[in-house]
């Protein structure tokens, strides 16, 4: 996981700094796991990093995001499973701010 995560070493001496990159590595190692759960296992380490990094949009300014992945069965599952749908010609703004704050319930 590692290599997926793209982690290299990190010279830090400060102990707030210390603790912070700590914090920062173990919360994203937990919701990677949680995300792995939620998906049954069904996809590696290396394909759910993967396909997370594709899942870009194009901001068109005024109206909204255009996605500009292509869909696969993890997208499909990913919005399945979290009950929203991002693979839409064009996503308004107002939809893409309702999906955040959804995802921070």
């Amino acid at each position: 996981m590692k290599s997926e995560f793209k982690a290299r070493p990190v010279y830090l001496s400060n102990d707030d700094r210390i603790e912070a990159h700590f914090i920062t590595c173990f919360i994203s190692l937990i919701i990677f796991r949680l995300l792995q759960k939620k998906l049954d296992n069904k996809y590696t380490c290396s394909e759910i990093i993967n396909s997370l990094r594709e899942m870009n949009f194009y901001e068109v300014y005024g109206e909204g995001y255009i996605p500009t992945y292509t869909r696969t069965d993890f997208t499909d599952d990913l919005h399945e499973i979290f009950n929203f749908r991002t693979d839409y010609q064009i996503i308004t703004n107002k939809k893409m701010k309702k999906i955040l704050k959804d995802t921070k319930k």
